[in-house]
C-alpha cells in the first residue's frame, strides 16, 4: 500500500492526506476510495483477518486532497463525530482563486441548496426550503498580478456541500481548476487543498494538529507552496 500517505497512526485513529479526484467513501462509481484503500493497510499491515473496523467521520470532496483523520475503533469513531457536530474539529484549507479579493481578510455568510440531481449547489435566499447557511474566514495569503490569482487560507465552520467552492464562486473568485464551478485552468486539477486538521485525540484528549501541504506542483509551485 505504497499509495498511502500515513501522517500518524496509534490503536484509536489513523490520519492521511487524502489523495485528489479518489472518493471519501466508495460511491456510485464504485471507483476506488479512501475508506476501502486504508481497510486494506489495515488489514495487511497487521494481517487481520475478516472484516476490518474503520469509522468515517467527516469528509472531503472528490476532487480535494489533503488530510483526513479515520477512527479505528467504534469509541473513538463517536467522539470524533461528536467534535464535527459541534464544531470543535477544526478545518483549514488553501485555496487559489481567481482575481483580486476586495478584503485582505473577511467572513463569508451565505444560505446554500444542494441540487441533489445534479450534485451541485448554488446561493440562495435563506428562506428557500432545505437552504442551510454556510460560514468561513478567508485571509489573502499572496497575490499573483501576472497570473491574476490569490493564494487564500480559508477557516471553515459550516461543512455543506461544496461549500467553498460555490461560496467563492459566486463571488467572481471562482477556484482555480474547479470546472463544476467556472474555474480558470479546466483539467490541471482544483486547487483547493486540506491542509491543517486540529482536533481532541478521542482518548488521550490531547490536541492533535497535522499539517500536510500540497506538492509543489503546476500552479502550486508558482506560489511557492513547499
Amino acid at each position: 500500500m505504497n499509495e498511502l500517505k500515513v501522517l500518524y497512526e496509534d490503536n484509536h485513529i489513523i490520519v492521511v492526506e487524502k489523495i485528489p479526484n479518489i472518493p471519501s467513501q466508495g460511491d456510485k462509481t464504485e471507483d476506488r476510495d479512501m475508506l476501502t484503500m486504508i481497510k486494506e493497510y489495515l488489514k495487511e499491515k497487521y494481517n487481520k483477518p475478516g472484516n476490518v473496523y474503520l469509522g468515517l467521520v467527516h469528509r472531503l470532496d472528490r476532487p480535494v486532497g489533503g488530510v483526513m483523520v479515520f477512527a479505528k475503533t467504534s469509541k473513538a469513531a463517536s467522539r470524533l463525530s461528536e467534535e464535527v457536530r459541534n464544531k470543535t474539529m477544526k478545518k483549514t484549507y488553501l485555496a487559489i482563486v481567481n482575481g483580486k479579493m476586495q478584503e485582505e481578510s473577511a467572513q463569508l455568510v451565505d444560505y446554500l441548496w444542494k441540487d441533489e440531481k445534479n450534485n451541485t449547489s448554488y446561493v440562495v435566499n435563506e428562506n428557500k426550503k432545505n437552504a442551510k447557511r454556510a460560514e468561513l474566514d478567508y485571509k489573502v495569503l499572496k497575490y499573483d498580478e501576472e497570473q491574476e490569482l490569490s493564494l487564500v487560507e480559508v477557516d471553515l465552520h459550516t461543512g455543506r456541500h461544496h461549500q467553498i467552492r460555490v461560496q467563492f464562486s459566486s463571488r467572481k473568485h471562482a477556484i482555480y481548476g474547479d470546472n463544476k464551478y467556472h474555474g480558470r485552468g479546466a483539467g490541471t486539477g482544483i486547487c483547493l487543498w486540506a491542509y491543517k486538521l486540529e482536533f481532541v485525540h478521542p482518548t488521550t484528549r490531547e490536541e492533535m494538529i497535522f499539517e500536510d501541504l500540497p506538492e509543489p506542483k503546476g500552479m502550486w509551485k508558482s506560489f511557492r507552496i513547499k
